[in-house]
C-alpha cells in the first residue's frame, strides 16, 4: 500500500565498505521500522564481518554506482532525480491487507535500477514541460481544433495554465539557470546533466506546480497494478467460500471460522514479522551489499519456520479450542478439518512472504503479480475440480489452497532464477543462523501492529459463532463482501501515499497538497461506488454464496449498514495512506488501535448482545469506529504543518 510504501529519491549512496547510518532525532515506536534504522545498520555491519565475500566490487555494482545510479550525484555534483518512488511494506492476501509501518516515505530508501531512474528523469522533464519551463515535447498543431477537441483538452490537459505576464516570477540568480528561452516551442531541451540544475532552480523559485489532471492520472497508473495484485491474492481465500457455500450453511460458516483462525494464528503473525524485511532488505540493497538481501531472507525463513511448532499445536487441537470459546460443535469440527489440511501449506506461505520482500527490495514488484497471474486461476480450477467434479466436498477447498500455496514460492523462485533478481542471492549461508537479535527486535513491533489491526475485525467472526450457525454463515458472506470491496480503496491509498511522499521529498508542498486532495476525491468516488454496488445488489449478493433462505435474509438486512461502512472504510484507508506519505504513520497506527479497541469492539458487543441486534449490531459498532478513525486522521492531516514536514524530510535525507 501498499500498500502501489515508498522509495527514496534524494539518497546518496554510502561508501561500500561502511553501511549508511541514519541520524534520527526521535525514537518513536515506528522509527525502528525505517530503512535507516540503527538496528538495520547494526545487522549489516555484523553480516559484513561474518560474510566478507558479499562485499566484492563486481562490474554490476560499479555500473550502478556510476553517474546513472539512483541517489548518486551527477558529474556536476548535484543530487540525482527525485520523482520516482517504489511502493514497499505491503502485506496482502488476507481479509484486511495492511500497509506496515515500514520505511517511511520521507526517509532514505534503496538505490533504483537504471530503468527506474530513467522514469524519474522523465517525470521531472514532464513536470517542467507542463510548467512551461522546458519546451513542449511535440510542436503544437497549427490547425484549429474543433469544439469537442478543445473541450477535451481543457478538461484533461495536464498543463499548468499560463499566468499573465505581470504575474510571472522575476528572473533572479535562481531562475537564470532555466534559460531565457524556457517554454518556447522549438527551444533546445537541455541534456540530463543539466536537468538537476533546471529542476533545483525551478523548485527554489516556486515555479513547479501540478494539476488535478496530472495527479489523477499518476495515481490511477500507480493503483492499477496494485489492485490487480491484491485481487488476485485475495481470490485464493474467496474461491474457497464460493466453492463450499452451496454445500450447506454449516460448511459456509466453517470456512469463515477457519479463515479467521488461520489469519490470527498464522497469516497475520507471519506477515507482521516479515515486515522487518522491508527495513533490513531495503537497507542491505540500498547500501550496495546486494547479496545480504538473500541472507536476510534466509534468516527470516528459518525464524518463521520455528513458528510451525505452536501453529501446528493450535491447528491440531483447533476443535477443542473453538468449542471452548463457545463455537457450536458442527462448525468447530469442520473448521478443524479445514485447518488441519491447511497446515501443509503453512511452510510455503512463510517462504513466499519472505520471498516477496526479497523481490520488493530490488524493486521487482511485478514479480509477485506474474506469479499470481498463474496461481490464482489455478486455484479457481482446482477448487471446482476437487469440490464439485471429484465430489470431495468440503475437504477439496483447503486442499486446493494448499496446492496453490506451495506453487507460490516455487513460481517465485523460478522467476528469480530464470528472469531477474538472482544477483541478490548469495547462496545458502551458515550466517543465516546467527545475528537474529536485531531482526527479532524489528519484527515483533511489526507483528503486533498487523495482528492488532486484523484482530479487531476477526473478533466479529468469533462472536458470530456464539449467535448460531446461520449467523456465522451470514458473517462469512458479509465479511467477504466487505473485504472484496476494500481491495479497491486500499491500493489507491498506497498510490496516494507514494505520490504525496514523492512530492514532499521533492520539496513541492503545493503539489503534494494537490495530490492529497485528488487522492481524497478518489477515495470518496470509490467509496460511493462501493456503497451503490452493495446497496443495489443486497438481495442478489447472498445468492452468489448460498440458497439458504435464513442466511440470505440475515445478509440482506445487514448489507445496507455494510454499504455505509464502505465509505468510511475507504476514506479511512486513504487518510492512513496520506499519513504515511507525510511521515506521520505512527499517529495513524495508534489512532486505529485506540479507536478499534476502546470504541469499536466494545460498541459492537454492546449493540449485538446488549441490545439484541446480533450481526447488525456487530457491524454497527465497527462502522462507528471507522467513522471516528476517518475524522481524527483527517483533522490531524489538515492541522499538520506541511512546510515543516518538507524541512524534516530534507534534514533526514541529508543526514542519511
Amino acid at each position: 500500500m501498499a500498500s502501489p510504501g515508498n522509495g527514496s529519491e534524494s539518497q546518496s549512496i554510502p561508501n561500500k565498505k561502511q553501511p549508511a547510518h541514519g541520524d534520527h532525532s526521535h525514537h518513536l515506536f515506528s522509527s525502528s521500522f525505517r530503512s535507516s534504522s540503527p538496528l538495520a545498520n547494526e545487522v549489516i555491519a555484523r553480516d559484513l564481518e561474518a560474510c566478507p565475500d558479499v562485499d566484492d566490487d563486481d562490474d554490476d555494482d560499479a555500473t550502478i554506482r556510476g553517474d546513472d545510479a539512483e541517489g548518486s550525484e551527477s558529474s556536476d555534483g548535484t543530487p540525482g532525480p527525485t520523482l520516482y518512488r517504489r511502493p514497499s511494506g505491503i502485506a496482502y492476501g488476507a481479509t484486511r491487507p495492511a500497509l506496515s509501518l515500514g520505511p517511511a516515505g520521507l526517509d532514505e530508501q534503496p538505490i533504483l535500477s537504471q530503468a527506474e531512474r530513467a522514469r524519474s528523469r522523465e517525470a521531472e522533464r514532464s513536470l517542467l514541460r507542463d510548467n512551461h519551463i522546458l519546451p513542449p515535447k511535440h510542436h503544437p498543431s497549427q490547425q484549429p481544433r474543433g469544439p469537442v477537441a478543445s473541450l477535451y483538452k481543457r478538461i484533461f490537459s495536464t498543463k499548468v495554465p499560463r499566468r499573465a505576464p505581470d504575474e510571472e516570477d522575476p528572473i533572479d540568480e535562481s531562475t537564470s539557470l532555466l534559460g531565457e528561452d524556457r517554454g518556447r516551442p522549438g527551444a533546445p531541451e537541455h541534456h540530463h546533466e543539466n536537468l538537476n540544475s533546471q529542476w533545483e532552480a525551478a523548485v527554489a523559485a516556486g515555479q513547479i506546480k501540478t494539476t488535478w489532471q496530472r495527479e489523477a492520472k499518476t495515481i490511477a497508473v500507480y493503483s492499477r497494478s496494485l489492485i490487480l495484485t491484491f485481487v488476485l491474492q485475495y481470490s485464493l481465500q474467496v474461491t474457497s467460500i464460493f466453492a463450499v457455500g452451496r454445500l450447506g450453511t454449516v460448511e459456509l460458516g466453517a470456512v469463515s471460522l477457519a479463515s479467521m483462525t488461520a489469519t490470527i494464528t498464522c497469516n497475520a503473525p507471519v506477515q507482521g514479522l516479515a515486515t522487518s524485511l522491508d527495513t533490513l532488505c531495503a537497507q542491505a540493497y540500498g547500501s550496495g551489499h546486494k547479496k545480504l538481501v538473500g541472507l536476510q531472507m534466509q534468516r527470516m525463513i528459518y525464524f518463521l519456520l520455528l513458528l510451525l511448532i505452536p501453529i501446528s499445536a493450535i491447528y491440531m487441537n483447533s476443535e477443542a479450542i473453538l468449542l471452548a470459546v463457545g463455537i457450536q460443535a458442527p462448525s468447530a469440527k469442520l473448521a478443524s478439518i479445514y485447518l488441519k489440511i491447511m497446515l501443509f501449506g503453512v511452510p510455503a506461505n512463510m517462504i513466499f512472504e519472505a520471498g516477496k520482500r526479497f523481490v520488493q527490495a530490488q524493486g521487482l514488484f511485478h514479480a509477485t503479480t506474474y506469479v499470481l497471474l498463474v496461481a490464482a486461476p489455478t486455484n479457481i480450477f482446482l477448487s471446482w475440480y476437487f469440490v464439485w467434479y471429484l465430489q470431495w466436498g468440503f475437504k477439496g477447498a483447503p486442499l486446493a489452497i494448499v496446492i496453490t500455496q506451495n506453487m507460490l514460492p516455487t513460481l517465485l523462485c523460478l522467476y528469480v532464477w530464470r528472469v531477474e533478481g538472482s544477483e541478490a542471492w548469495g547462496g545458502f549461508r551458515r550466517a543465516a543462523f546467527k545475528n537474529w537479535g536485531p531482526m527479532i527486535r524489528l519484527a515483533i513491533p511489526g507483528m503486533v501492529m498487523v495482528v492488532a489491526e486484523w484482530l479487531a475485525f476477526e473478533i466479529l467472526t468469533l462472536a458470530c459463532g456464539r449467535l448460531g450457525v446461520a449467523t456465522l454463515a451470514a458473517q462469512s458472506i458479509v465479511m467477504t463482501v466487505a473485504a472484496t470491496t476494500f481491495q479497491l480503496p486500499f491500493p489507491m491509498s498506497i498510490a496516494g501515499s507514494t505520490r504525496v511522499a514523492n512530492l514532499i521529498g521533492a520539496k513541492l508542498v503545493d503539489a503534494a497538497k494537490t495530490s492529497a486532495k485528488v487522492t481524497v476525491a478518489g477515495g470518496i468516488i470509490i467509496g460511493l461506488f462501493n456503497v451503490t454496488l452493495v446497496s443495489v445488489f443486497r438481495y442478489q449478493i447472498p445468492y452468489l454464496f448460498t440458497n439458504d433462505p435464513e442466511v440470505t435474509e440475515i445478509v440482506a438486512n445487514v448489507l445496507p449498514l455494510v454499504a455505509v461502512m464502505q465509505l468510511f472504510d475507504g476514506m479511512a484507508a486513504v487518510s492512513h495512506g496520506l499519513l504515511r506519505g507525510i511521515g506521520r504513520q505512527e499517529f495513524g497506527g495508534y489512532a486505529n488501535l485506540a479507536i478499534y479497541y476502546i470504541v469499536a469492539v466494545p460498541l459492537s458487543f454492546w449493540f449485538a448482545f446488549g441490545w439484541g441486534w446480533e450481526l447488525k449490531g456487530l457491524w454497527f459498532g465497527v462502522t462507528i469506529g471507522l467513522c471516528l478513525v476517518m475524522i481524527v486522521e483527517y483533522v490531524f492531516i489538515w492541522l499538520s504543518d506541511w512546510n515543516l514536514i518538507v524541512k524534516e524530510a530534507e534534514l533526514r535525507n541529508s543526514s542519511g
